[in-house]
C-alpha cells in the first residue's frame, strides 16, 4: 500500500507546472559540471564528485556568488550553453514541467569570449532541443549582473535588442544585492520595456523591503525574484497582494545561501497567507541539490501545504508566467484535472 508520501509524491509529480526562476548556469547537473571541470582544471573546480560537492557548501550569499562565478567560467562555447540547456530541458521534464523562463547573463558568456552571434545561436539550438526532445516550452530572461555596473547593464539591454533570441520575454536584474541599488539600473530596464520585454529584477533576497519597494519603483517590475523580505513590511505585503505582483520564491536556494537562516523561518508561508502570488522556483538546482519536485514537496512537509493548496501553488506559476494564453490556460486546466483525481503520473 503507498503511504500518505508516497500518494503526495505521485501527485506532486503529476501536476503539470511551470519554473519561472532558474539560472542556466546554476541548473548545470553535477555530471556536466565534472565534465567542464575535467576540461578545465586550471580554473579551480572540483574535478571529482565528492570535492564538487563540499565545494557547493555555500558559507553565505557572496561565498555562492564567488562559487557560482568559478562554474561560470567553465563555459566557453556556444556548444556548451546548448548542452546546459537540452541538460535542463531533461531535468525539467522529469519534474513535469511544460514552461520555463530561463535566466541567463549575456556578459557573463561574453567576457568568457563567446562571440555575441553564437551565444544567441546557441540559444535557439537549445530551445528547438528542449522542445522536440523533452517536449518542455522554454522562454529566455535575460539579466544583469549588478556588480558588473551600469556599463555593462547598458551593454546587457544592447545585446538582448540586437540578438533577441527567439522565446525572449524577460529583463531582469541578479546577483549581489548589498551595495547594488536596484536604481542604478533604471536605463537599461526602461531600454528592454521599451522594447516589449517584461521586467523581473530579483530583490528583497538579501536585503529589506527597500529595495523591493525600489524595483517596483525604479525598474516598474512585474514580478520581483526572491521577495522574502517583504514580509518585513505590511504596506509592502498589501501591495504585492493588490496589485498581484507575483514574487518568485525558491526555498532551497535561500537555506542554502543563508539568506533565510532555517526553514521554520522562511516567510512563504507569510507570504501565502497575506494573498502575495507565490510562484514556487529552485534558483539554481544543480548547486542546490534540489528540483521543482522536491521544491513542492518541501512545502507539504515543512509548511503543512495539502493537495489543494499545492495545486494552488502550480496554478500560481502558471498564472505568472509570460507565457502565450492558449498554453497557460491548457496547463490550468490539467491542474484541474490532477486535483480532480482525474490524471496519475507515477514516476520510477
Amino acid at each position: 500500500m503507498v503511504g500518505h508520501y508516497g500518494l503526495v509524491f505521485e501527485f506532486v509529480s503529476a501536476l503539470p507546472k511551470s519554473e519561472l526562476h532558474v539560472h542556466l548556469v546554476g541548473s548545470a547537473s553535477a555530471d556536466t559540471v565534472l565534465e567542464l571541470a575535467r576540461r578545465h582544471p586550471q580554473l579551480g573546480v572540483p574535478t571529482d564528485r565528492d570535492t564538487l560537492y563540499a565545494f557547493y557548501e555555500f558559507t553565505d550569499f557572496a561565498h555562492f556568488i564567488e562559487v557560482y562565478i568559478k562554474v561560470n567560467r567553465l563555459v566557453t562555447t556556444g556548444a556548451d550553453i546548448t548542452a546546459l540547456v537540452d541538460g535542463l530541458a531533461g531535468d525539467l521534464a522529469r519534474n513535469n514541467v511544460r514552461y520555463a523562463e530561463v535566466t541567463v547573463t549575456p556578459m557573463a558568456h561574453l567576457l568568457v569570449g563567446i562571440d555575441p552571434a553564437e551565444l544567441a545561436e546557441a540559444l535557439t539550438t537549445g530551445r528547438a532541443l528542449a522542445r522536440g526532445r523533452h517536449g518542455v516550452e522554454l522562454a529566455w530572461v535575460f539579466d544583469i549582473a549588478g556588480s558588473l555596473g551600469y556599463e555593462h547593464g547598458i551593454a546587457t539591454a544592447e545585446w538582448v535588442l540586437a540578438h533577441r533570441p527567439e522565446g525572449t520575454v524577460g529583463f531582469g536584474l541578479g546577483g549581489n544585492e548589498v551595495g547594488v541599488p536596484r536604481a542604478r539600473y533604471r536605463d537599461p530596464f526602461l531600454m528592454a520595456r521599451d522594447a516589449g520585454l517584461h521586467l523581473v529584477p530579483h530583490a528583497g533576497e538579501t536585503t529589506g523591503p527597500e529595495t523591493i519597494w525600489s524595483a517596483l519603483r525604479d525598474l516598474h517590475a512585474e514580478r520581483i525574484g526572491h521577495g522574502t523580505s517583504a514580509v518585513r513590511d505590511p504596506e509592502l505585503l498589501a501591495h504585492l497582494a493588490g496589485e498581484g505582483v507575483p514574487v518568485e520564491v525558491c526555498p532551497s536556494s535561500n537555506i542554502r545561501t543563508r539568506a533565510v537562516r532555517s526553514l521554520p523561518e522562511h516567510p512563504l508561508p507569510r507570504l501565502l497567507d497575506a494573498g502575495v502570488p507565490v510562484a514556487l522556483a529552485t534558483d539554481d538546482p544543480g548547486m542546490f541539490h534540489t528540483d521543482l519536485n522536491s521544491e513542492f514537496l518541501l512545502c507539504h512537509r515543512h509548511f503543512g501545504l495539502g493537495r489543494s493548496e499545492l495545486a494552488d501553488l502550480a496554478r500560481a506559476g502558471v498564472r505568472a508566467a509570460f507565457c502565450s494564453a492558449e498554453l497557460k490556460s491548457r496547463l490550468l486546466a490539467e491542474i484541474d484535472a490532477v486535483e480532480r483525481g482525474e490524471v496519475s503520473r507515477r514516476l520510477s
